[in-house]
């Protein structure tokens, strides 16, 4: 063994006792920390919304996400700020490397220059964490081409974009100036491609473009727990401002939740996603109306397609088959006096979103106020949706003095997922805690604005 491989070994052996001695107990201010519970971290929750496409119809674009919640961290040694895009349906974090061959190349603030941090390794192939740390991974990290001794990792998702760089290990540091480092494995992307660019050279102010993905699931590599946190929380606002993102604690700053039970499936199944937050979804009702819907059009088949997942990495929410037709028709048959169709059967926004109508800002915003209430009926809880959330003005459609507004409820099976998935539009004003301790998810309603107000969280 060479010197430098075991150099490698000692570090990466350091930042697992690191990890594992820090956990992630660790605050962001005494006070803070009493209002959130003992050993808690407190983040502010960004809202990011990603420009469209110039030039493309909003019918003609794939599977896409609109906004993202983003966090802020600092990552290295000396630090370097990053903006990461919080995604409990991910594993493995990531962030762009100066590398990066994005045309334009990414400005400093949105890349990571790993040569510049003295706590940055790369990982063997050889180690640990390449040859069986990542087998939940869609796919495994792997060896790079010899002679190099690199450990690559290649990520795929939904929306079609995907990552591909080197497995490696740094500090995270996560609250305030004075939270401790947290050590932690991630991938060092130096191929990126996205229809949505995660790195937004398209955002408002280009401080704020993502500079890569936190992974909040339950797989082994993912940060939650690499860092052995037992709880977490969010709570995103749908008003101007932060929103709140509260790493470990007790769970003492959260409202009066409903607990669903999180799903395990222990043998493999081909389509079940074994380390997603998956819950029961046991109906869907429009007002007062509960769909009729039987109960196995809602469970994971022999196949395991058919899982309900919360997923913060998601924007808007997904139903198959015929959940999702007896969604749409019930949905269509109670706003028929409020709302008037769109008329246009080719239109589907971003490939699968094809309810859709036609009005004004202001005719639409006084139908909000009258729209039948949509609710997730969950095993021992309920996700509800209501108001303006249920429908998105489509960027960049008008026809003449109206907009073009969809329904935010769209088919899995025209996005190509064999799954349900809450995402995070419809968690907007909902406290969302993730007990992993007790195997459970946590809803409340929340003034997410005010609740961040109160915890002293400012950017």
């Amino acid at each position: 063994m060479d010197m430098e491989s075991l150099m490698v070994l000692l570090f990466l052996f350091l930042a697992r006792a690191e990890a594992a001695s820090y956990g992630i107990g660790i605050s962001a201010g005494a006070d803070r920390e009493e209002k959130a519970g003992g050993g808690a971290v407190l983040l502010p929750l960004m809202v990011q919304e990603v420009a469209p496409p110039s030039g493309a119809p909003a019918n003609r674009l794939r599977f896409r996400h609109n906004v993202s919640l983003t966090v802020p961290v600092a990552v290295g040694t000396p630090r370097q700020n990053a903006t990461m895009v919080l995604d409990t349906g991910s594993e493995l974090s990531w962030l762009l490397c100066n590398e990066s061959n994005l045309p334009p190349p990414p400005p400093p603030p949105v890349s990571f220059n790993a040569s510049a941090s003295l706590t940055y390794g790369a990982v063997p192939c050889w180690s640990s964490a390449c040859m069986w740390q990542g087998r939940d991974l869609p796919v495994r990290p792997f060896c790079d081409t010899p002679p190099s001794k690199a450990c690559r990792v290649s990520i795929s998702y939904a929306d079609a974009s995907s990552a591909d760089g080197l497995l490696a290990a740094d500090t995270f540091i996560l609250g305030g100036a004075g939270a401790p480092p947290v050590t932690a494995l991630f991938g060092c992307i130096n191929s990126y491609s996205s229809s949505t660019a995660t790195n937004n050279n398209n955002a408002t102010d280009p401080s704020e473009a993502a500079t890569g993905l936190l992974g909040m699931n339950r797989g082994s590599l993912s940060f939650v727990t690499q860092t052995g946190t037992r709880r977490f929380a969010y709570c995103i606002a749908s008003r101007e401002g932060p929103g709140i993102l509260i790493l470990g604690g007790d769970g003492g700053a959260a409202p009066v939740l409903n607990y669903t039970p999180l799903i395990e499936i222990s043998q493999p199944l081909p389509y079940f996603d074994r380390v997603a937050y998956t819950v029961q979804l046991e109906g869907i009702r429009v007002g007062s109306s509960l769909l009729p819907i039987p109960k196995s059009v809602l469970t994971p088949d022999h196949t395991g397609a058919g899982q309900t997942m919360v997923d913060s990495g998601t924007q808007f929410t997904f139903l198959l088959g015929d959940a999702y037709t007896a969604l749409k028709g019930e949905f269509m048959r109670q706003t028929r006096p409020l709302l008037a169709p769109l008329g246009e059967p080719e239109f589907v926004f971003q490939g699968a979103f094809d309810v859709c109508f036609l009005g004004t800002e202001a005719r639409v915003a006084a139908a909000s106020r009258l729209l039948p209430e949509v609710g997730l009926v969950l095993r021992g809880a309920e996700v509800a949706v209501a108001g303006e959330k249920l429908l998105y003005r489509v960027p960049g459609e008008r026809r003449g003095e109206e907009a073009v507004w969809c329904l935010t409820f769209g088919s899995s099976d025209m996005a190509g997922m064999s799954a349900y998935v809450i995402g995070h539009h419809h968690q907007q004003d909902v406290w969302v805690e993730y007990d992993l301790e007790n195997g459970r998810v946590g809803f409340a309603p929340a003034r997410c604005d005010l609740a961040t107000q109160s915890l002293g969280v400012k950017l």
